[in-house]
């Protein structure tokens, strides 16, 4: 576990330390922060997890915080997300609930929403801001739809993912994106204008 986090914390470090990263969005190959576009639809999903958790989502913000990356929270992160990735164990809303989209805290297993989902909560009580952690809709090479949790940070938007180990860059991973949280309003969505002529593969 230690020797695995330590690759993971070195191999991540050439990657962020190896970009030179502003407040703003640049453009060195592809932007470090998302495009976003305008309010678009939330997943039905989400809509029922609001539903049956309003003090989740009742709560609007006045202030737009991004996370200022340091050693001591960078590697939060990684042990953070490690932790959900280890101990919950993949299953799809079909065979766990029956239905389709049921977004919901796991309790040992859950579909990728539900991982998403206990990272941010679990990151927000260890008091990183709310406004920089967004739940993002994503479309994977093979067309099918996932979630992530996406990290606004002042070195880019990272990404939290189930079905990797690593924490990258959203430009260097393989989806499309199509929408996230709005960080204002946890109820409200935007859609992401993804421009990428090629996406990154594994």
């Amino acid at each position: 576990m230690k020797t695995t986090i330590k690759k993971i914390t070195l191999a991540l470090s050439i990657i962020i330390s190896a970009t030179s990263f502003s407040g703003t969005a640049t453009a060195r190959g592809y932007a470090e922060f998302m495009q976003i576009g305008q309010k678009t639809s939330a997943p039905i999903g989400h809509v029922n997890f609001c539903r049956n958790n309003p003090a989740e989502c009742g709560t609007t913000y006045s202030q737009d915080r991004a996370i200022k990356l340091t050693k001591d929270n960078w590697s939060q992160l990684i042990n953070i997300n490690g932790h959900v990735n280890q101990t919950i164990r993949p299953v799809t809303d079909q065979e766990q609930y029956r239905t389709e989209e049921y977004w919901t805290y796991p309790g040992s297993a859950g579909d990728c929403e539900d991982y998403a989902l206990l990272k941010r909560r679990i990151l927000i009580n260890a008091g990183w801001p709310e406004t920089a952690l967004l739940l993002t809709v994503v479309k994977q090479t093979n067309g099918g739809g996932h979630a992530v949790l996406t990290v606004r940070t002042d070195r880019g938007d990272l990404i939290l993912d189930n079905q990797d180990p690593r924490i990258l860059p959203w430009n260097k991973t393989p989806y499309r994106y199509i929408k996230r949280q709005a960080s204002l309003n946890p109820s409200s969505w935007t859609s992401i204008k993804d421009n990428r002529t090629t996406i990154a593969l594994r």
